[in-house]
């Protein structure tokens, strides 16, 4: 089938080319020339066949919101906008309702797997009608990994965000256990090699893991995380967590800790946030501050 993509950075460029390679038309559009097929959202619109899928990666918020306002201007009655960013999940029945007037479809969906999708595939949340599951569902096979799992129609519209949402949630939470759990291990002298000891977890423990692998990788490259600053940015789907836990009177402690954590990593040069900062790097090729 043929796909619109809207927005070719880290995430989008790769998952272009996951989809062409499964035999798929991609035309991506990106305001960076040197990475666009096309040059405009209406030349986008115009080398695509009815029904149109147009998929939308940009930056949660205005970015999105303008992308989709100009596509709603483009589209015709039968089209589907699929927004794969990480915008809000209350924004998405707002951006349903504008496009329903229109006659235009909608599906939210979260995306997880961040630099290493290319090659194994992307976790996919998505929600909405299924009708307009239907029409995506071939870029939605392309983009998952191989096998049965990986990818989920979570439920009406808003419910793909929300599950990515509250996966992240989780995500900070685990990363802070194994940050918390290094900084002890780094902490006392009867501990020697820190760095061996979190390899040896890798195989027949309970808290095998893919981040901690990734944490392995991280001190393979620097063991003592000497050249990282302690500091770790926080997406704002830790705090969009924590907000809907409170409107829904759920006790999510070790998420809100972990969230308060990066917080404080603001505050000082924390040792925990060191490791975070390069987990968040290793899986989502995340910026990092050096000293």
């Amino acid at each position: 089938m043929e796909l619109g993509l809207v927005g070719l950075g880290k995430m989008g460029g790769n998952m272009r080319e996951r989809i062409r390679r499964a035999g798929h038309t991609v035309h991506g559009y990106d305001r960076n020339p040197d990475v666009a097929d096309v040059h405009s959202l209406q030349e986008l619109v115009g080398r695509l066949s009815d029904p149109r899928v147009v998929w939308v990666m940009v930056p949660a918020g205005e970015p999105t919101q303008s992308t989709i306002d100009e596509l709603a201007g483009l589209l015709e009655p039968g089209d589907v906008v699929v927004d794969g960013g990480n915008s809000r999940w209350t924004d998405d029945e707002k951006h349903a309702g504008e496009l329903a007037e229109k006659g235009i479809g909608f599906v939210d969906c979260g995306v997880s797997g961040g630099v290493w999708g290319l090659e194994n595939g992307y976790a996919l949340m998505y929600g909405g009608d299924q009708e307009d599951v239907a029409k995506v569902r071939p870029i939605f096979d392309a983009l998952k990994p191989e096998g049965d799992f990986g990818s989920v129609h979570a439920g009406k519209v808003g419910a793909g965000h929300f599950a990515k949402m509250v996966h992240n949630g989780i995500e900070y939470a685990m990363m802070q256990a194994y940050a918390e759990g290094w900084e002890l291990l780094e902490k006392v002298d009867s501990v020697t090699d820190v760095r061996e000891v979190f390899r040896s977890w890798q195989e027949g423990t309970v808290i095998r893991s893919w981040l901690l692998d990734l944490a392995v990788d991280a001190l393979d490259e620097d063991e003592h995380l000497d050249g990282l600053r302690g500091y770790a940015q926080d997406s704002g789907e830790g705090r969009w967590t924590v907000e809907a836990a409170i409107d829904h009177a759920v006790p999510l402690p070790a998420i809100t800790a972990s969230l308060f954590a990066r917080f404080a990593s603001r505050q000082e040069d924390s040792p925990q946030m060191k490791m975070i900062a390069a987990l968040r790097n290793q899986f989502g090729g995340h910026a990092v501050e050096k000293k």
